[in-house]
């Protein structure tokens, strides 16, 4: 691809004001032609890959080349594709970068992996990238903004399957002392092992999902270990979630 002849669409989950997308735009207008961006209009953190069917939808023209859309992170891509820029397709779409990391099953949650996931069922190479953090007031930005450029570039010198979207994960340190970048299979991170639970003023009971989660924060090879050890984290996803093993032995079984 030719990056400096590309057509990019940006989106995210944290909204078309969050600070991690106005990163990934400064990041973009230097290695792209024609930078679009097409968001949500507020926050949908932990959306997935929800898609609005039951009531309509509204996009809204923040700025030249930058629209907000009322509704998830797949709607807008697929407006921002299908409507938007409907004239002339871009030629990939990345999203984020995510404030907090989707390592792990938080890919299952995040709405930041699901417009990639968009983006890549629309048949055009996407992109989902995270910045991890420990102090949500206190994020390294700097270190997306730094490493996103060299990433991307190394990405798109090379081809990847059709059904494949790229998860990019930077870790909670400074640019500088990022140890590398490693390939790396998804690890083992689920959210939502401490419930809050407690009582609202008219006595009814209610429960909230906290951030804590259980994983494996060092296994071998992993996004997780990668982040954790200061490195950033690339995984290749796949869009097919048939398990090939499983398929051999239940026809095998059943067949």
């Amino acid at each position: 691809m030719n990056l400096k002849r590309a057509r990019v669409l940006i989106s995210n989950d944290d909204g078309i004001h969050a600070p991690g997308l106005k990163v990934l735009e400064r990041v973009a207008k230097k290695l792209f032609k024609e930078v679009w961006v097409v968001a949500p209009e507020t926050e949908q953190s932990a959306a997935s890959h929800s898609l609005t069917l039951r009531q309509p939808l509204r996009i809204r023209r923040v700025s030249p080349r930058r629209f907000a859309v009322d509704g998830t992170p797949t709607d807008s891509v697929l407006l921002g594709v299908q409507e938007i820029l409907k004239d002339k397709r871009p030629d990939l779409v990345l999203s984020g970068v995510n404030r907090g990391g989707n390592l792990g099953e938080d890919i299952t949650y995040s709405g930041t992996v699901a417009a990639a996931m968009e983006g890549t069922l629309l048949g055009l190479p996407s992109v989902a990238l995270s910045q991890q953090y420990t102090d949500r007031e206190n994020v390294h930005w700097g270190t997306a903004e730094h490493w996103t450029e060299t990433v991307l570039r190394r990405l798109f010198k090379m081809d990847w399957p059709a059904g494949v979207l790229m998860n990019v994960n930077f870790p909670d340190v400074t640019a500088k002392a990022v140890t590398g970048v490693e390939v790396v299979r998804q690890g083992r991170r689920k959210i939502g092992g401490q419930l809050s639970e407690g009582t609202d003023p008219r006595g009814d009971r209610y429960y909230w999902v906290g951030p804590q989660r259980d994983e494996d924060a060092f296994r071998a090879g992993t996004d997780l270990a990668a982040v954790n050890r200061g490195a950033i984290a690339v995984t290749p996803l796949t869009m097919n979630l048939t398990h090939a093993g499983a398929l051999r032995k239940l026809k095998a079984a059943l067949g």
